[in-house]
């Protein structure tokens, strides 16, 4: 079973390219013109164990909002034409990810129901040149282009460079666990409706 898939997706504002192998070893080719962005998709497909190629080009000349967001969205949507309605997975998945002063917390659902609960604060406005209210934005975005119910909670911290990255991490260990193939499915969606 070969579990990747490529999206598009043309704007005024972005043009993009996403690939994924869910079953890939964690390698990464990322640019989005934004730098720290860049350091936590890697960090993302590194500790998801997923292949990812991003290639955003955004109207970073206005801010850096719909390169974040919309790159987001297309993520999202790649890993959701990926999984192929979810079939065979284990569904859930959670992680506790600390970083030295930091602790976050992420669980997940594969449900086609997709949620966000965002519970992170930062210390401070950006980190490097990047907004820090952005990250709710990219996790939005990739719930809802995932089919994902994700539950994200820094329960506590203080560096703002911790706390984002810990959330990347957080999210890619607890997706990881939630598409592992589960051979008590059958190879159908683990859901009683039979279909998520």
């Amino acid at each position: 079973m070969s579990r990747t898939a490529e999206v598009l997706r043309n704007t005024k504002e972005t043009q993009i390219r996403v690939r994924v192998d869910v079953d890939g070893t964690g390698t990464a080719k990322v640019a989005t013109g934004v730098g720290f962005f860049d350091h936590m998709l890697e960090s993302f497909a590194r500790h998801g164990g997923i292949d990812i190629e991003v290639e955003t080009r955004g109207d970073l000349h206005i801010d850096m909002h719909h390169t974040v967001e919309d790159t987001g969205i297309v993520l999202g949507q790649a890993l959701a034409k990926a999984l192929d309605g979810f079939k065979g997975i284990r569904r859930f998945g959670h992680a506790y990810i600390p970083m030295d002063e930091t602790l976050t917390r992420c669980a997940l659902d594969l449900s086609n129901r997709p949620y966000l609960i965002w519970r992170v604060d930062f210390a401070r406005p950006k980190v490097g040149e990047m907004d820090t209210e952005l990250f709710k934005e990219f996790h939005h975005a990739v719930a809802m282009n995932l089919g994902a119910c994700v539950h994200l909670e820094t329960l506590y911290g203080d560096n703002s460079h911790h706390i984002a990255e810990s959330g990347f991490k957080a999210l890619a260990r607890a997706f990881r666990m939630a598409v592992e193939v589960d051979p008590k499915t059958g190879g159908q969606a683990p859901s009683t409706k039979g279909v998520l």
